[in-house]
């Protein structure tokens, strides 16, 4: 009887705890067109997340691998590097952008062409726990703007 009333205050307790999952809006994913035999290109949209969050891994069968990059002063120039994650502070948008924080996408098995969807898959970290995220950006011309 008390193994009965033990196993019903757990299961309570973890029922009753508050479920942390980011539940991330991601708007305007694009990705940026290529020329035949190009191997690299980039990823960008807009995330916002409603709790403290990181986005720790992006994935996609369009490429080997993938990686989450900024742009940053260095001295006098500027680099690109790649970073291990990248916070999503609550309630604020962070945009993926060029020349800012990007996505890079390397190692391409077909050429982004103009009008395909790429299939991304994102992994966001809030509370210790993560969570993935798939998302269809569109592919947009090498000359058109970011907007």
């Amino acid at each position: 009887m008390m193994k009965q009333h033990l196993f019903m205050a757990l299961a309570v307790m973890l029922f009753a705890a508050p479920a942390v999952h980011a539940q991330v809006s991601i708007t305007e994913p694009w990705v940026r067109a290529t020329v035949p035999e190009q191997k690299t290109t980039g990823a960008f949209m807009k995330i916002t997340s409603p709790v403290d969050a990181k986005l720790v891994d992006v994935r996609t069968t369009l490429a080997g691998r993938a990686e989450i990059h900024e742009m940053a002063m260095i001295g006098d120039t500027m680099k690109m590097r790649q970073i291990s994650n990248l916070p999503l502070p609550a309630g604020a948008t962070v945009e993926l952008k060029p020349g800012g924080f990007h996505v890079m996408l390397f190692e391409l098995t077909v050429q982004a062409k103009e009008g395909n969807i790429v299939p991304l898959t994102l992994v966001i970290e809030a509370g210790g726990k993560q969570e993935t995220v798939e998302v269809n950006a569109v592919v947009r011309p090498l000359n058109k703007p970011a907007h």
